[in-house]
C-alpha cells in the first residue's frame, strides 16, 4: 500500500483557537504550523513545528494509517518538533504548545 501525503489547505496568519475549529474532530490530521515561541528571556522565535491531531475518536483504521504515516512524513518535512494531541481542542492551546516547545 501506499501512502499520499497532500496539502489540504493553507492558513496564513491563522491563531491556534481558529485552527482548531478547521480540524476535524473524528479523523487525524497531520499539521505543520510556523509557530510564533517568545522565549523567558525576550527572544522570539518561529520553530517549525509538526502537530499530530489524532483525536482518540477516530476510527481505529484511520488511526492505524495516520501513526504508520508519522516518522515519514515528520522525515519529509524535516521537522524535529512533534506535538501529540489526542485529547481535541483542550489539547492544542497556545498554553499547551508554549510548554511543550519551552519545557
Amino acid at each position: 500500500m501506499k501512502l499520499v501525503m497532500e496539502e489540504v489547505e493553507q492558513f496564513d496568519s491563522i491563531s491556534i483557537e481558529e485552527l482548531v475549529d478547521e480540524l476535524p474532530e473524528n479523523s487525524p490530521r497531520f499539521v505543520l504550523l510556523s509557530y510564533e515561541l517568545k522565549h523567558q528571556d525576550g527572544r522570539v522565535s518561529f520553530p517549525l513545528v509538526l502537530v499530530n491531531w489524532a483525536p482518540s475518536t477516530s476510527e481505529i483504521t484511520m488511526m492505524t494509517l495516520h501513526a504508520s504515516a508519522l516518522l515519514d512524513f515528520q522525515s519529509i518535512a524535516d521537522v524535529s518538533k512533534v506535538i501529540e494531541v489526542r485529547d481535541g481542542a483542550e489539547g492544542l492551546t497556545k498554553e499547551a504548545i508554549d510548554a511543550k516547545l519551552l519545557g
